[in-house]
């Protein structure tokens, strides 16, 4: 079985005089998730934020800025375009669109340069490919706003391929409960003020999001053998916490990816880390990216697969 973990992203921010999007989108969120071909399982609600688990990943929705994230065949490039429609792209002050390379590009439903034709009959900017065709690699469309992120607008992404150790082997198990999750991630100590949301997919699969004041928290994992992927996103400042870190001595990926809009790489590499890659790239809308890729110091075996 096999379940395509790279996420599709967009962002969204309005201006503040045109009201919150949590009034705005109130009677359209099914709308919304649905043009991705997803559904809303479950859902928390803070004074600042609204956070909803996805069939297809998550969306959180602020009062002046909204983040979804699809993964699978997902068509998230039909939310993003019913978003702005919504809206009123006369009412966006920033727009993002990314998309990271998939395993198997030719199942999905458009490329991510169809997606951005699309998007430019509505809102113009710039898309760039960040990183090799042969490798992993990020797209990234930017909307040509003059925007000026506040000090507290910032994103750290952490990407991590084929996961192995104790952890990954109960996450691809033929059982997993939530308590047992939460507990080997250690996520009730690594995010001691959150309140969750969890959602354990069967045969497996496993997301999260949380939220605390203004900030947010999410991760999902496909856990398949042989093309795992796990993913964290929050706007949270990681300087001095060590959430990256213990997420990568637990799940022992040979591989991940770091990309920071206005944050940059929280944690020192161990011995057992080196960077293989690494881009820095200024934004029209004020963002300042950051992308490092990193490898696992040791020798990786081979898969083999029969294939008849």
């Amino acid at each position: 079985m096999f379940f395509e973990g790279s996420e599709k992203k967009f962002e969204v921010h309005i201006n503040p005089a045109h009201g919150s999007l949590r009034c705005l989108l109130s009677d359209v969120k099914q709308q919304l998730v649905a043009q991705a071909g997803a559904d809303i399982l479950s859902s928390i609600k803070s004074e600042h934020c609204e956070a909803y688990v996805l069939s297809e990943s998550s969306l959180f929705i602020w009062d002046n800025k909204l983040i979804m994230l699809t993964c699978g065949q997902s068509t998230l490039i039909e939310s993003a375009l019913f978003c702005i429609e919504t809206i009123g792209v006369e009412h966006i002050t920033a727009f993002s669109y990314q998309r990271k390379n998939e395993c198997f590009a030719q199942l999905q439903p458009s490329t991510f340069l169809d997606d951005v034709k699309r998007l430019n009959q509505l809102i113009a900017g710039q898309a760039r490919r960040i990183g090799k065709l042969d490798g992993h690699h990020h797209y990234v469309f930017s909307a040509n706003h003059n925007f000026t992120p506040t000090a507290v607008d910032n994103t750290t992404e952490l990407m991590m391929y084929h996961i192995s150790g104790p952890t990954a082997d109960y996450l691809a198990g033929s059982e997993q409960h939530i308590p047992t999750i939460n507990q080997q991630l250690n996520l009730r100590r690594l995010f001691a003020d959150f309140t969750l949301d969890q959602y354990a997919f069967k045969p497996y699969g496993y997301s999260v999001n949380g939220i605390f004041e203004q900030y947010y928290f999410t991760i999902h994992i496909t856990p398949q053998p042989h093309n795992s992927y796990v993913s964290l996103e929050t706007n949270l400042d990681l300087k001095n916490n060590h959430v990256i870190s213990e997420l990568l001595a637990i799940l022992q990926p040979s591989h991940w990816d770091f990309v920071g809009f206005n944050r940059q790489l929280p944690i020192t590499l161990s011995q057992a880390q080196y960077c293989t890659a690494q881009a820095l790239i200024d934004t029209e809308q004020g963002y300042t990216i950051e992308v490092k890729q990193f490898q696992a110091h040791q020798t990786e075996t081979l898969t083999i697969e029969h294939l008849n």
